[in-house]
């Protein structure tokens, strides 16, 4: 009977239940000494509104993988996922107030300082945490000898983590391989400390907390013998998979019935992701629309009078999935190509306006797509939209081109703020715009939004490729 394997993610760890724990003292005691400096009675409601706060909190939390490990840091991360979950702890006290009518029970004061006080104290304390182990760890305590089998591609990209991240408490003691030197990388010869039988003694002596099993997928004979050898041993053992070495966009473990899967290209924007994602492009939108209606229609009476022609002009572009759509821009050009062919402006392009030279160079041709932003075909921040000829041309010839539509285009982005927008002559400067493009879906968070956004601002407009 073949023995049947379970793969777990990495929701639970050594010190979950006590990460549990605390954010429920913390989300009940706050509120208990808010209400006892502010003299008023610990009521029932009270106590009702810290239970429901807890329980929403808690829900979202393991929906998000909040008590998940952390080893490796992911501080924005961290922080952004406690601050999600204790906006769904508040939107359960909000229907609870609502639907039973006790809201006059307690005070608004009471409340709104508590809701403040523990989006500060819900992620401090992590972070504070996370802090002190991490410092821990450089200094060589609570680590794991970690020794990896085969030396293989992956394994030396996880042996250069290992190196040079040693807070993540990781040891490693070198390698174990069985094949001949000349089919072996060259990096990390010199940590090679026998072949694979020796480090299977080793492991069976105690001498090893941690083994990663580095192997091709193609010896897969190979790698079932070593995990019933390793049965043997109580060393935690992972598998590395050569496939990992690919640019994995948001992996992760999931179901299909009882058959576990591993994700490899899958958009971030999934679950509440999604949604405060969509809050995020909505209030900004309408926040930067409300400002700058005025200067739109300034711009607009200005192109009417420089040349002849519609004001705005609307390109056909991929958006999300790959489904095109029709990106909005004021017109900076005498022609409006939106065929099968589309010619990139480039420097002293004559079908540019005079008004278009400017326009362009600012960045303030793109001002429309505010309302694309709203319609909730693009996002504030996301991949730049390219027209669809040069989607077709360069899906051809770029490694993962397609992955930029896993997620909303947006009106500025990644790429963009490092340099690299305007006219893309040779192929290098498409395939590092969609580097940064991957980089940017792989590593999203709210505060990466954020600060993309704010660079814009101040350095993002103006550029000097922008034709």
């Amino acid at each position: 009977m073949p023995v049947q394997h379970n793969v777990k993610d990495n929701s639970a760890h050594a010190y979950s239940a006590l990460y549990r724990c605390i954010d429920f003292v913390i989300i009940q005691l706050t509120l208990f000494l808010i209400v006892h400096f502010k003299g008023e009675q610990l009521t029932d409601t009270y106590l009702v509104v810290g239970l429901i706060a807890s329980l929403g909190f808690a829900f979202s939390a393991e929906s998000q993988m909040l008590y998940r490990s952390w080893r490796v840091g992911e501080f924005s991360r961290i922080t952004s996922y406690t601050f999600l979950s204790w906006v769904a702890g508040i939107f359960s006290v909000v229907i609870f107030l609502f639907f039973s009518k006790t809201s006059v029970d307690i005070s608004r004061v009471i409340i709104a300082t508590w809701i403040i006080i523990n989006c500060f104290a819900l992620a401090g304390w992590r972070i504070l945490f996370y802090v002190f182990l991490f410092k821990r760890r450089r200094a060589g305590f609570y680590t794991k000898k970690v020794a990896i089998f085969g030396l293989t591609s992956s394994g030396e990209l996880l042996a250069d983590e290992l190196i040079n991240k040693p807070e993540t408490g990781f040891t490693l003691l070198g390698f174990y391989d069985d094949r001949a030197d000349h089919r072996s990388p060259t990096k990390h010869k010199d940590c090679l400390l026998g072949n694979i039988s020796r480090g299977l003694a080793s492991a069976q002596a105690g001498e090893i907390d941690v083994i990663y099993i580095a192997l091709p997928l193609a010896a897969q004979k190979r790698i079932e013998e070593l995990l019933r050898s390793l049965g043997d041993t109580t060393v935690d053992v992972f598998l590395v998979p050569d496939f990992f070495t690919f640019n994995l966009i948001n992996s992760r473990l999931s179901n299909v019935g009882s058959i576990q899967t591993i994700s490899v290209y899958e958009s971030p924007m999934t679950g509440p992701a999604s949604l405060i994602k969509r809050i995020e492009d909505v209030v900004g939108a309408a926040l930067i629309l409300s400002v700058i209606a005025i200067p739109m229609l300034i711009i607009a009476l200005l192109i009417k009078k420089d040349s002849p022609g519609p004001v705005f002009f609307k390109q056909m572009r991929y958006g999300l999935d790959g489904r095109p759509i029709n990106v909005w821009k004021f017109r900076s050009m005498n022609s409006m190509d939106n065929g099968s062919f589309v010619q990139q402006a480039v420097k002293g392009d004559a079908r540019v306006t005079k008004l278009g030279h400017f326009l362009r160079r600012t960045s303030l041709d793109e001002l429309p797509q505010f309302i694309n932003v709203l319609s909730g075909s693009m996002s504030l921040v996301g991949p730049r939209p390219h027209a669809v000829a040069h989607n077709e041309e360069y899906r051809k010839l770029v490694d993962f081109y397609m992955l930029r539509h896993i997620v909303k285009p947006g009106i500025t982005g990644w790429a963009q703020i490092n340099g690299w927008r305007g006219e893309t002559d040779t192929l290098d400067k498409m395939e590092k715009r969609v580097e940064f493009d991957l980089e940017y879906i792989r590593t999203w968070s709210i505060s990466f939004d954020i600060k993309i956004i704010f660079i814009t601002i101040f350095k993002g407009f103006v550029n000097k490729n922008a034709y």
